[in-house]
């Protein structure tokens, strides 16, 4: 077992999200990838963050309940506010997903489902959201995405998919707190994590022992970028456990 640092900041409330979480999670994610340089091209330049805020929120339910078999899904809260004020989402690996009893693997962070009528409600929503990205940047992913699927063909990973911290909220260990909780279980389980990472977020990963094993650097200017776009494909390797599910 690898030893990763300690020294994550340990007042951070690490939890599973519900549909209740949809507007908090809105703001929270909007707003941490509002600052990215490569990630704002892709929206009109006349759009606001508080539109995308307003638009996001429509579409959080929907998202969250979208594959509760194999998806994990954990809020960062401040305990002396209540506030949300980071996010991940983890993808189990294939015959991962189901506990020796017939249950959920990590079901503490699997989002509670709803009823059906309620499910259609969020589905209605998300639908009447405006969310048109630009879809010419879609190129700049096609060799990121040749190099993933390449990577996670070799073994089961659990794949880091998303993260996001408030921007007042950076620098203080949420990142890392929420990254840590994934190694815990991926330690308990012997199961290596994947992550596909971007400049903002590579030396979170770095410093909690995750390993470059590619990386794929393209031009963006093209799109109005600042001319390079990096993507970084790390890993983080555990020690095998084959009687664990």
């Amino acid at each position: 077992m690898q030893q990763h640092p300690s020294a994550v900041m340990t007042g951070w409330k690490i939890k599973g999200c519900t549909v209740a979480d949809a507007a908090a999670l809105a703001r929270n994610n909007m707003a941490a990838f509002w600052e990215d340089p490569t990630w704002i091209l892709v929206w009109p330049n006349d759009i606001t963050l508080d539109f995308l805020i307003e638009q996001s929120t429509k579409r959080q339910a929907r998202n969250l309940l979208r594959s509760r078999d194999d998806t994990r899904h954990q809020k960062a809260v401040d305990p002396a506010t209540g506030a949300v004020v980071g996010y991940v989402r983890w993808i189990l690996p294939p015959g991962h997903v189901t506990a020796v009893g017939g249950g959920p693997m990590w079901a503490e962070v699997q989002v509670p489902d709803v009823e059906e009528e309620e499910r259609k409600h969020h589905e209605q929503l998300a639908a009447s959201a405006w969310w048109n990205p630009r879809e010419d940047m879609d190129e700049l992913d096609v060799k990121n995405n040749l190099v993933k699927q390449r990577i996670l063909a070799e073994k089961p990973y659990i794949s880091l998919e998303y993260l996001a911290v408030h921007p007042e909220h950076q620098g203080k260990g949420i990142a890392s707190a929420l990254v840590d909780s994934g190694i815990q279980y991926a330690e308990k389980f012997g199961l290596p994590i994947f992550v596909l990472a971007f400049k903002a977020a590579r030396g979170i990963y770095e410093r909690l022992g995750f390993k470059e094993v590619d990386r794929v650097i393209q031009d963006d200017t093209k799109y109005g970028g600042q001319g390079e776009y990096g993507a970084y494909f790390m890993v983080y390797d555990v020690s095998p456990k084959p009687d664990e599910p």
